[in-house]
């Protein structure tokens, strides 16, 4: 297994950023919608960005935003990555990569292993698919509410763009949802909080650390297979 990518989402603060930044991780995301306890304004946006610029991928969360609002991000943030987490059809996705002359993820909500079709007419457009937990009946804000879903559902799955896993994750079960999935790529927002919306340094270390162990782990099972 090559080494499994990191993404710590929601960052807020000068401190954790740095965190983020010193315990290795590889992508940092900032989230660019009002009704999350995580949004950041683009002042502050523009501030946390640099902090990362060239140490990790700077992704800019965004939620069915107009392409106005896209270009304005795009030019003082400078992200590597737009990641859409909205209802966003992939015209919309493949019109604002061209236009941004950026990557872009895209985030398809599942439950069971049917929603994983949500994911195909995107292929064409995003460079990266994120799997996340869909939200709990009723809420307004499409990620980060710490629930998991059944990881066993992307075991082996053959998809000609990288996934990234995400919901309900934290320091104690990555491990575990990196073995059940097979996901070579991991992305954590509540799991490393000590409040909602409230990033914890300790919290975002030992997620990395926990990562990059279940990564030295498969790299030795494999090594005792061949």
């Amino acid at each position: 297994m090559s080494r499994i990518l990191v993404k710590i989402c929601g960052l807020s603060t000068d401190e954790t950023m740095q965190a983020a930044v010193d315990a290795g991780a590889d992508m940092v995301g900032l989230v660019f919608f009002p009704k999350s306890p995580r949004h950041v304004s683009l002042t502050d946006a523009c501030r946390l960005a640099d902090i990362a610029r060239g140490q990790a991928e700077i992704v800019a969360l965004t939620v069915d935003m107009d392409l106005a609002g896209l270009q304005r991000i795009a030019e003082l943030v400078r992200p590597d990555m737009v990641q859409f987490h909205g209802s966003e059809p992939p015209e919309a996705c493949a019109a604002a990569k061209v236009m941004l002359r950026t990557r872009v993820m895209k985030a398809i909500g599942v439950s069971e292993r049917a929603d994983l079709a949500k994911a195909l007419p995107y292929l064409q457009v995003a460079d990266r698919i994120l799997f996340d937990a869909k939200p709990p009946q009723g809420s307004d804000v499409p990620g980060g509410h710490g629930v998991p879903f059944d990881w066993t559902i992307l075991k082996d799955l053959d998809l000609p763009r990288p996934f990234m896993l995400s919901g309900g994750l934290d320091a104690g079960n990555v491990r575990e949802a990196i073995e059940k999935s097979g996901a070579t790529a991991v992305d954590v927002s509540s799991g490393v909080e000590r409040e909602k919306g409230v990033k914890d340094s300790g919290l975002i270390r030992a997620f990395v650390a926990a990562v990059r162990g279940a990564g030295k782990r498969a790299e030795a099972v494999k090594e005792q297979s061949s």
